[in-house]
């Protein structure tokens, strides 16, 4: 596992938990707030993955979506006909979530210790959020384990540890798993696919697959390191489309997305 750090232009003194809300809330004024972006959800990769597990999955089942962000996918589940909880910790956005889609449920809270009942989803899907805690992703996976009730799905991502971030690594010797200036801090974990396999096995899930996704912003962000292209460039996006198809996933993807399953017998833990 590899730490990555971000600049931190507030206090120093701020608490995890309170810079992670204060960063994603700023992200999520970034990207315009709570907006019907629900059509884009079938073309995306994590879809793609999850369609042969929710085809298997009864109408009714009720779903946990884990850091919902602007809550795209919260509002699609729900509406597909699996009622959906998404649970985030900006209260800020949670509010103008509620605002926004007043008919579908939204909770603030932390996917760490969700305060929700044993045993109560039948899947859990969380993208790109159980990285983000310094002490590591164990809280994350043994909550997601516990609110899933026997044989309920995990569907998850987290940043790939990939090829290019290895020798990226080996090439910057200097740089130790610690900030190198006063005003950075952990922003998240990047993860191997053994890495990953091995977390979701300790906490007891099965794992079913773990998947390499997201070459193409792979790409954008190679461009922009190695080669200085900003990534809203026309260049740069045109060019990642265009390479994408035809670099290997372990070079380049951004993602790792697992698929796990509580088994129906709680094995001892």
């Amino acid at each position: 596992m590899r730490k990555d750090f971000t600049i931190d232009t507030g206090d120093a003194d701020t608490s995890e938990i309170a810079f992670v809300e204060d960063y994603w809330t700023q992200k999520w004024v970034e990207q315009g707030g709570p907006k019907d972006r629900t059509s884009r959800i079938p073309r995306k990769e994590e879809f793609r993955v999850m369609r042969p597990y929710l085809e298997k999955l009864p109408k009714g089942a009720r779903m946990l979506d884990g850091g919902c962000g602007l809550g795209d996918w919260t509002v699609y589940f729900t509406e597909q006909g699996w009622p959906t909880l998404g649970l985030d910790i900006s209260r800020d956005t949670v509010a103008k979530l509620r605002e926004f889609f007043p008919e579908h449920e939204f909770e603030v809270g932390d996917i760490r210790q969700t305060g929700l009942p044993d045993a109560s989803f039948d899947a859990y899907f969380s993208w790109g959020t159980f990285e983000h805690f310094e002490a590591g992703l164990e809280p994350c996976i043994d909550e997601a384990y516990r609110v899933l009730k026997p044989g309920g799905l995990l569907f998850t991502s987290v940043p790939f540890d990939n090829l290019r971030h290895a020798l990226r690594a080996a090439g910057d010797w200097k740089r130790k798993a610690q900030p190198a200036a006063g005003n950075e801090r952990f922003y998240q974990w990047r993860l191997t696919r053994g890495e990953f396999r091995g977390l979701l096995a300790k906490s007891g899930f099965e794992v079913l697959d773990v998947k390499a996704i997201g070459k193409r912003q792979g790409v954008l962000r190679s461009l922009q390191h190695e080669f200085g292209l900003p990534y809203q460039w026309f260049v740069s996006r045109a060019a990642s489309a265009a390479v994408a198809p035809f670099v290997p996933s372990g070079l380049v993807a951004h993602m790792l997305l697992a698929v796990a399953r509580k088994p129906e017998t709680d094995p001892p833990r």
